[in-house]
């Protein structure tokens, strides 16, 4: 009877043995197939900070500097693309005809004191889909008030969007964009913004607290 009972116990510890490498390479090759749609990237680019993610093929949010933004660059060759292999970004093909304007995070305008700079906001992970009547209705107005705050301080501003099922095509397309701008001499958060993205765009100003309960990021603030 012992020799039974312990011959059974041995069956036992291999069948989970079994089921447990089994489930292990389960595992493993979810999270291989799986890899690119749940990985969030930061990207540093000379002019601003990316984190973007490939499941949604776009950027959560961007962050920048910016004191005394504005100039004379001309923007009317510079077209969107991707320069970042392993950033599943959007395409021309994804905006064309889809009724949505390519919004800016970091604003090109902003930059236009020097061209090369200027240039390095035109790629697909530093925008979102956004309705005509947002970018350029109180996005585009939230955009001039803020260079011109930057005349006479230094900001940091962060940028994003919160997203659900909308889609164009294969990108995702954010319910609502928002944004933070702190004054770097003082620490005082002097906007903090949630933008509707719809036919008729609104812009709700709230606590930083909110803001950060409504998008689950951690809005990293200079201390």
């Amino acid at each position: 009877m012992q020799t039974l009972t312990i011959g059974l116990m041995k069956d036992t510890i291999k069948n989970m043995q079994k089921h447990f490498r089994i489930n292990l390479l389960f595992l493993l090759v979810a999270s291989l197939l799986c890899g690119n749609t749940v990985a969030q990237s930061i990207v540093k680019r000379e002019v601003y900070t990316v984190n973007f993610s490939n499941a949604l093929h776009e950027p959560l949010w961007v962050s920048y500097k910016l004191y005394r933004g504005g100039g004379e660059c001309s923007r009317t060759k510079f077209r969107f693309h991707n320069d970042i292999d392993s950033l599943q970004t959007a395409t021309d093909k994804d905006y064309a005809r889809s009724g949505y304007d390519k919004g800016h995070l970091a604003n090109a305008e902003d930059f236009a004191y020097d061209c090369s700079k200027d240039e390095l906001t035109f790629r697909y992970y530093n925008c979102l889909p956004q309705t005509p009547n947002l970018n350029r209705g109180v996005w585009k107005i939230n955009e001039t008030l803020i260079r011109q705050w930057s005349q006479s301080d230094s900001l940091l501003i962060v940028c994003g969007g919160t997203f659900g099922k909308m889609k164009i095509r294969h990108i995702a397309v954010p319910d609502y964009c928002w944004k933070v701008v702190q004054s770097l001499s003082s620490k005082k958060v002097l906007f903090c913004g949630w933008f509707t993205n719809t036919s008729e765009a609104t812009v709700t100003e709230m606590p930083l607290t909110e803001l950060i309960k409504r998008t689950g990021e951690e809005i990293q603030l200079k201390q």
